[in-house]
């Protein structure tokens, strides 16, 4: 793939009510040129690097913590990589893994857009007694 092309994976957040098929359709919709294709975690976007960064910024308004993206290596369809094709999958254990993760990461940032306060994690040591206290009397 050149450096002008390029292929994102947007993956839906697994507590989003967002389903691949509304994604895609959302993608068509603005009438980009871009290939698309669905996935059963979201969809690929091919296209111009600008044209798919647009694409992925309006996704990214209209779906603000559900959908999160990464760059893909290979083009959507590539025989190296397609099952269709009978491909290798390599890969594919890691980003079930980070799909995984991401109901944790949207809730967070959804916290965050609340203005909710995050506590700072305590050292790794031992917890000072006067600040046991403190917290039990609360």
């Amino acid at each position: 793939m050149s450096d002008e092309r390029e292929t994102r994976l947007l993956m839906i957040s697994p507590s989003s009510m967002l389903t691949p098929d509304q994604l895609v359709r959302s993608v068509h919709a603005m009438n980009k040129d871009v290939k698309v294709k669905e996935t059963c975690y979201g969809c690929l976007v091919e296209g111009r690097r600008e044209v798919v960064k647009e694409v992925l910024d309006q996704i990214r308004g209209k779906y603000r913590n559900e959908v999160f993206s990464k760059r893909r290596a290979y083009p959507a369809g590539d025989p190296r990589r397609c099952r269709a094709q009978h491909g290798t999958r390599p890969g594919y254990s890691q980003l079930e893994a980070e799909w995984a993760l991401l109901s944790n990461v949207q809730h967070g940032l959804e916290c965050a857009d609340r203005g909710e306060k995050v506590e700072p994690v305590p050292e790794k040591g031992l917890f000072p007694v006067r600040e046991f206290k403190k917290i039990c009397e609360e």
